[in-house]
């Protein structure tokens, strides 16, 4: 179990390399989780190969803290481009575990 906001966000960045779409809903903040679109986002893992994963900053979201964010580049390849996904993602620990809430605007 991921003990920090960043640990979380990059073992779901690895969920996204290996297509492990369970995952991905398992660590989506429960309210989320009815509305999760399995079909699209295992099409958006699929249809896309991932090449790095950068982090840009973090703000909370220790071991001691509930709520964190943090910012980060996707590197990956899709129909022979090169694409960057950068997102500012908000986490939230709920019964010592961290869940991936939602993206930020930055």
């Amino acid at each position: 179990m991921p003990k920090t906001a960043e640990t979380l966000m990059r073992s779901r960045y690895v969920a996204y390399v290996r297509e492990n779409i369970p995952y991905l809903k398992e660590t989506l903040w429960p309210k989320h989780q009815a509305r999760f679109d399995a079909a699209g986002t295992a099409r958006w893992a699929a249809e896309n190969h991932w090449t790095g994963l950068r982090v840009l900053e973090t703000a909370k979201g220790g071991p001691e803290d509930r709520e964190g964010t943090v910012l980060f580049e996707a590197r990956f390849l899709s129909g022979g481009s090169l694409g960057t996904h950068r997102e500012k993602s908000r986490f939230r620990k709920k019964s010592g575990r961290w869940y991936y809430v939602e993206a930020l605007a930055e």
